[in-house]
């Protein structure tokens, strides 16, 4: 089967910008792009007292696609673009159009340049049982935000940092290699966030407080260079910034995809197929992040 990359299409500018995204991905990765459009057939007891009939909702939906297959083909004319119309619910028919892709991209309605993402439900529950790493996109993302502001425009351009929010308790291999793949594939350096509290037995050891402190920062920073040294070796033109800090990693993530081209992030195969389980660090980080969101399901 053909690897690809999948960007789901609704006629909305959010799914615009995911599609011109997903473009510019296939490009780097050098694969095709397919653009896939799901509608929705009535159920039958609205079916029969709507005026839009199973074909008329077919038909708007193929135009649909074809406008964004047209669109993409024009900004992107080296790029081979395939299109797939399907019927079904977009919860479920996304992640198994995607299932033997190499990423599902998704538009998300953006809240203005510090608001991040209005994610809804759907895109949610695609996150949440995609096997294929899934990305967000901010509605009105462009090429230049992926880009130092200073090299945005003309030649010698060169690509904001990639962001890995890294667990080195529950470090996954799948996660850590798509973040490093996307970096060196960018050229990009990798900034790896960490964050951690002290463990609650020094809650009472007052006196040594500082000490304590101090020295478990010492622990966790080398932890978090000791995990990543494998992978410096593997991708040696990566250039690699550690970040190990206390306090809340969603406020770290934050801070850092706002200069970011990309943020990854991981996510634990649920095992149980109902809700949508997919951890609160990513919750939020997709609800209030700037830069496109990967997420990336691992065992």
């Amino acid at each position: 089967m053909t690897r690809t990359i999948v960007a789901a299409i609704d006629g909305s500018p959010a799914s615009r910008a995911a599609a011109d995204w997903a473009a510019r991905e296939a490009e780097l990765r050098d694969l095709p792009l397919k653009l896939v459009k799901v509608w929705e057939p009535l159920p039958d007891t609205l079916a029969a007292t709507s005026a839009s009939d199973t074909t008329t909702l077919e038909h708007w939906s193929g135009k649909v696609l074809r406008a964004a297959v047209e669109e993409t083909t024009a900004r992107h004319p080296a790029l081979k673009v395939l299109e797939e119309l399907i019927a079904g619910r977009p919860a479920e028919a996304l992640p198994e159009a995607a299932a033997e892709a190499e990423l599902l991209v998704l538009g998300s309605r953006g809240l203005g340049r510090l608001g991040g993402f209005l994610v809804g439900s759907v895109g949610l529950s695609v996150v949440a049982h995609s096997r294929t790493p899934v990305v967000l996109v901010r509605a009105g993302e462009n090429a230049a935000d992926e880009y130092l502001p200073e090299t945005a425009h003309g030649a010698g351009r060169r690509f904001r940092p990639v962001v890995l929010g890294l667990d080195t308790e529950r470090a996954g291999d799948t996660v850590t290699a798509f973040a490093f793949e996307e970096a060196a594939r960018r050229g990009a350096p990798l900034h790896v966030v960490q964050s951690w509290a002290l463990p609650p037995y020094t809650v009472h050891a007052v006196a040594a407080a500082a000490d304590l402190y101090e020295q478990y920062a010492r622990d966790m920073a080398a932890l978090l260079t000791g995990t990543l040294l494998p992978w410096r070796e593997k991708y040696p033109s990566v250039e690699v910034v550690e970040v190990s800090r206390t306090g809340g990693v969603v406020d770290h993530l934050l801070d850092a995809a706002a200069g970011a081209s990309l943020v990854v992030l991981g996510r634990r195969v649920r095992r149980n197929p109902l809700g949508t389980h997919i951890g609160p660090v990513a919750h939020a980080v997709l609800h209030h992040a700037t830069a496109p969101v990967a997420v990336v399901a691992h065992d």
